[in-house]
């Protein structure tokens, strides 16, 4: 029996689609998460394999294979007081090809061997039967940023600061109950002190499980090829990558306010939510940002048979580029004035779409995602270059491979399509 609030508190690092969901949730309920942080706990601790540590997936009344689940996200709560984060290098012998999934012991060898914390610092985490270091990571330029009471700023702070954080780690990480990871303010980094920073949480992995087994972290075109006959037990092939489901977006149109439509690979969907940032800016250039716990909260509506194979995201009206935003009363009647001697109509009743994209590299993204708004709309390729041109843009979620391709849609596309109400109420 399904339920109109499901709370989800209990974790997952591997997304499985042969794993029991939680739920289920019904169609307009609420999923009310507690989330863990996401990239540098989980990367630092070898005992899991993912570089991300995320909700169980929560299953959907009435998913079908086929069908779309749209996400409103009506609620991102940072609850973190501190959080550590910085550029990373690996640890060669301290993995298996790859270091967010198979961490190894570079003494015994044993793949994601079960650690204990001594200390703080980068060393502090360690096997428990060699007592050596086993963290795949070493930390480049690391700061650690502390958020004020009402978590609208954050300020990096010195090492000697960083290192008392680092005493009470988990509680200045206010790391839930259901997670296993070990709190990144272990690390106790602080080589740039007093830079502030703007609050401005949003999601970088949501969506639904995909069709094959993969680590949460690599639930995505560019992570999810690391996992390619890779030498360790999650290897994939490139068939079983295209059953992936891009949760993993890092963009930073995915906050509260925004609608993200999911597809549904597997039976029931398999919602899941995790790795909040206080902030990002576009691109993570650094390769990671301030990954904080958080509460979010997700209204649940189920589409059917909208057959999309990655995510729709109709971000926020301020979050939207300047070319696909509505048009107003003004543009309608010039734009009705300037075609009425002429004999023809121009398309002023569109609305803005953004389809996600992702590959090995931004170029492949690109294409993946132009492919995906194709079939989305019936349109040629060749006719969907022209109108992100011209009423839209590309723009970057994450390096190396995650973009969104956004345009102005006619709303008959969206009617034929399904989700013409759902712009309208979004929109206005």
């Amino acid at each position: 029996m399904s339920s109109k609030i499901v709370h989800a508190t209990k974790m997952a690092w591997v997304l499985d689609p042969q794993e029991p969901m939680l739920g289920p949730v019904a169609d307009g309920g609420m999923i009310v998460a507690r989330v863990s942080p996401g990239c540098w706990g989980a990367m630092i601790t070898p005992d899991y394999p993912s570089g991300h540590e995320v909700t169980h997936p929560i299953a959907v009344e009435g998913a079908e294979v086929g069908d779309a689940v749209a996400l409103m996200i009506r609620k991102v709560t940072v609850l973190a007081l501190a959080t550590t984060s910085g550029t990373d290098t690996f640890v060669d012998e301290n993995y298996l090809g790859d270091p967010f999934v198979a961490k190894r012991c570079p003494r015994c060898g044993e793949i994601n061997p079960k650690t204990y914390v001594e200390g703080i610092g980068e060393g502090a985490i360690k096997c428990v039967k060699c007592n050596v270091s086993v963290t795949p990571f070493h930390l480049d330029n690391g700061y650690t940023m502390l958020f004020s009471n009402d978590r609208s700023i954050g300020v990096t702070v010195p090492p000697a600061q960083a290192e008392e954080i680092a005493r009470q780690a988990a509680h200045f990480s206010a790391i839930p109950s259901g997670s296993c990871q070990y709190s990144s303010n272990l690390i106790a980094k602080g080589d740039m002190p007093g830079v502030l920073a703007r609050v401005c949480p949003m999601i970088g992995n949501i969506g639904s499980c995909p069709a094959v087994a993969l680590p949460s972290s690599h639930n995505a075109g560019d992570f999810g090829s690391f996992l390619i006959n890779a030498p360790h037990k999650y290897a994939v092939s490139e068939e079983d990558l295209l059953k992936r489901t891009d949760g993993h977006m890092d963009i930073n149109e995915v906050r509260e306010g925004a609608i993200l439509i999911v597809p549904v690979k597997t039976a029931c969907a398999g919602i899941y939510v995790g790795d909040v940032h206080a902030m990002m800016g576009d691109g993570e250039i650094a390769g990671h940002t301030t990954d904080v716990s958080a509460e979010v909260i997700l209204e649940v509506k189920l589409i059917k048979k909208l057959n999309i194979d990655g995510p729709i995201l109709l971000p926020r009206v301020e979050d939207l580029p300047a070319q696909a935003r509505l048009y107003t009363a003004e543009e309608k009647a010039q734009a009705g004035k300037l075609t009425a001697g002429y004999g023809f109509d121009a398309c002023v009743d569109a609305y803005p779409v953004q389809v996600i994209g992702s590959g090995v590299n931004l170029n492949i993204a690109t294409i993946n995602g132009l492919e995906r708004m194709a079939a989305l709309t019936g349109l040629t390729l060749a006719e969907i270059k022209n109108r992100a041109t011209i009423t839209g843009s590309v723009e970057i979620g994450r390096l190396p491979g995650v973009v969104q391709i956004t345009t102005l849609l006619p709303a008959s596309i969206l009617k034929a399509r399904g989700l013409l109400e759902l712009c309208q109420q979004h929109y206005g």
